[in-house]
C-alpha cells in the first residue's frame, strides 16, 4: 500500500505541473495585455445588422479609445466605461472585423460584423438605412430645408409605370421645447434629375418633371419612366430660418403614395443661412435621412427626425 501510494503522489504532481503549465499559456496573454493596457474585445452585439445599427462592444482598456472601425470604415462612437464601448456601423462599410484603437494599441474582433441590407433597396443606393448624423450641425448654422428622394426599381415587373405621388410636404424644428412649422406646402415641389451610377455624381442635374394630380391636390414623379435618374426633390416655398433659441431637432412629413416599383427616402439638411447657394464649401449640413418606404396602395406619411440625436 505505501508503493501504491507514493505512485498516486508523484502521478498526482505531475498532471498538477501539466494543469499549471497549461492555465500558464492560456491566461498569459490576457494577464499581459491587463498588464500593458492593451485593448481586448470580447464580444460584440449584435452581431449583424444594416448600417446605422446600434453595435455594443464589449472588452478591456478601453479607455483610451481615439477610434473604431468597422475593416477600414471609421465609425462614430461613445465611451461608457473602460470595459463599454456604443458604435454606429458607418455608411457603405462591407462585413468585416470591428477595431478598437487606442492610445496603448488596438484590439480586433475575432469575427466578422455581418453587414445586412433590404434585398428591396437597388445595390447602387447610398444610403440604405435610415440614420441621424452623428456629427451635430455647427450653432452658425440657423436655417433647415427639406427633401426627398424617389427612384424606380428597374428589376419590378411594370416598373416604366411606376411613379411617387407627393401630396403635402411639412418641416417642423422643436425650439425651446415648442414645435415650430417653417415649411408647408401642398401639390408643389422643386427639384432636379441627378446622376444615379454613380449615385449622385455630381451637382449637375435637369429640371424636376413633375405633373399635376387635380384630383389629390399631389404632384405625381413618374419615376418610371427616367429610371436611371435620381428623383431629388425639396420643398417649393423657401428654405426657412429657424428661430432663435435651443435647437433639440427637426422632424420632416410627408404623405406620399407610392405605386408598386418605385421607393421614396426622405430627410432635411442645416443651411448657414435661408439664401446661401449650394456649393462645396460646406454650406449645409445633412441632418439624416429616413429609412426607404415602399409602394402601398394607401396614401401613407413619410417622415425623419433627428430629435433626439444618434442612438447611442
Amino acid at each position: 500500500m505505501p508503493k501504491i501510494n507514493g505512485r498516486y503522489k508523484r502521478a498526482c504532481r505531475f498532471y498538477l505541473r501539466i494543469l499549471a503549465q497549461v492555465f500558464l499559456i492560456l491566461t498569459l496573454p490576457l494577464l499581459c495585455a491587463a498588464q500593458s493596457g492593451a485593448p481586448n474585445i470580447i464580444s460584440f452585439s449584435p452581431a449583424s445588422g444594416p448600417e446605422a445599427t446600434r453595435v455594443e462592444i464589449n472588452g478591456e482598456n478601453f479607455d483610451t479609445t481615439s477610434a473604431v472601425l468597422f475593416g477600414n470604415s471609421p465609425a462614430t462612437f461613445k465611451l461608457t466605461s473602460q470595459e463599454k464601448l456604443i458604435t454606429l456601423v458607418p455608411h457603405k462599410t462591407p462585413s468585416a472585423p470591428v477595431i478598437v484603437v487606442t492610445s496603448r494599441g488596438r484590439a480586433i474582433s475575432p469575427v466578422n460584423f455581418i453587414l445586412t441590407k433590404d434585398p428591396r433597396i437597388p445595390d447602387e443606393v447610398s444610403y440604405k438605412a435610415g440614420y441621424v448624423s452623428a456629427a451635430p450641425a455647427p450653432s452658425s448654422f440657423r436655417s433647415a430645408m427639406l427633401w426627398g428622394i424617389a427612384i424606380a426599381d428597374i428589376r419590378v415587373p411594370g416598373y416604366e409605370k411606376a411613379t411617387v405621388e407627393v401630396a403635402a410636404t411639412q418641416l417642423s424644428c422643436r425650439i425651446d421645447g415648442k414645435d415650430a412649422v417653417l415649411n408647408r406646402d401642398q401639390g408643389r415641389l422643386r427639384g432636379g434629375l441627378y446622376s444615379r451610377y454613380p449615385w449622385f455624381a455630381s451637382d449637375q442635374h435637369t429640371a424636376l418633371p413633375a405633373a399635376p394630380n387635380s384630383m389629390d391636390h399631389a404632384v405625381i414623379l413618374q419615376v418610371g419612366k427616367r429610371p436611371y435618374r435620381i428623383w431629388h426633390f425639396w420643398a417649393a416655398s423657401p428654405r426657412a430660418q429657424l428661430p432663435p433659441g435651443k435647437l433639440q431637432g427637426c422632424t420632416v412629413t410627408m404623405r406620399v403614395k407610392i405605386s408598386p416599383g418605385a421607393l421614396l427616402q426622405v430627410g432635411f439638411d442645416y443651411w448657414r443661412s435661408p439664401t446661401i447657394a449650394y456649393g462645396p464649401g460646406g454650406d449645409n449640413h445633412e441632418a439624416g435621412a429616413s429609412k426607404w418606404y415602399f409602394s402601398s396602395a394607401e396614401w401613407q406619411d413619410a417622415s425623419f427626425t433627428d430629435i433626439g440625436g444618434p442612438q447611442f
